[in-house]
């Protein structure tokens, strides 16, 4: 008998292992990583993408305070709600300010030498109250885990004391590691699709 999936992606962290393998980031890849995680004994529910819009607004650069604008190019996300067994949870992504690029800072400073720094808001609290309906709707009996956010252990905790399955997956270059480590039934290893087998 086949056992009901349903995949939970973290978009911040699949976009940061796919940047890590020099992969382009696009719908085509999201879809293709989803469809690689589910096994031939699983038949997938649903996948639930968890991501923020680009950031758009003004600021002033840090040094020279010349105005800049951050232009929102986030029509992916809708495309991405249109592909079969896909919804998409959107959260805010707010602007924190600069971050040197690198450190230490020396000589003369310009403009260049700082990168922007955005704040994921919502995406966890969305996903553990996800979590948290899927164990009372009882809509599949494994749940497969896209993230590295330790704060998810406890919803984690929650759904395996409920009898739902949980899985980790780890990325060639990055594995489950931190609270998630231990807040798994199974870990699932992960190749690239088009880059090798799964194991």
């Amino acid at each position: 008998m086949s056992t009901r999936v349903i995949i939970l992606i973290d978009g911040g962290h699949l976009r940061a292992q796919a940047r890590r393998e020099g992969l382009d980031y696009n719908v085509d890849l999201i879809e293709d990583v989803a469809h690689a995680l589910v096994r031939a004994n699983e038949t997938l529910v649903r996948v639930v993408y968890y991501d923020c819009r680009p950031y758009s607004g003004d600021v002033a650069l840090p040094v020279s305070g010349d105005p800049w604008s951050f232009k929102a190019g986030g029509g992916w996300l809708e495309e991405l709600a249109r592909r079969n067994y896909f919804a998409v949870r959107v959260g805010q992504l707010r602007f924190r300010g600069w971050k040197p690029v690198r450190l230490p800072l020396s000589g003369t400073i310009s403009d260049q030498d700082f990168r922007p720094d955005f704040e994921q808001k919502g995406d966890g609290i969305m996903l553990a109250l996800d979590l948290a309906a899927l164990v009372a709707s009882k809509a599949a009996e494994r749940v497969i885990l896209v993230s590295s956010d330790g704060e998810l252990a406890p919803a984690l905790a929650v759904a395996r004391q409920s009898g739902l399955q949980t899985v980790g997956v780890d990325f060639p270059n990055g594995p489950v590691h931190g609270e998630l480590e231990g807040a798994f039934d199974l870990i699932r290893e992960f190749e690239w699709p088009g880059q090798g087998s799964e194991k």
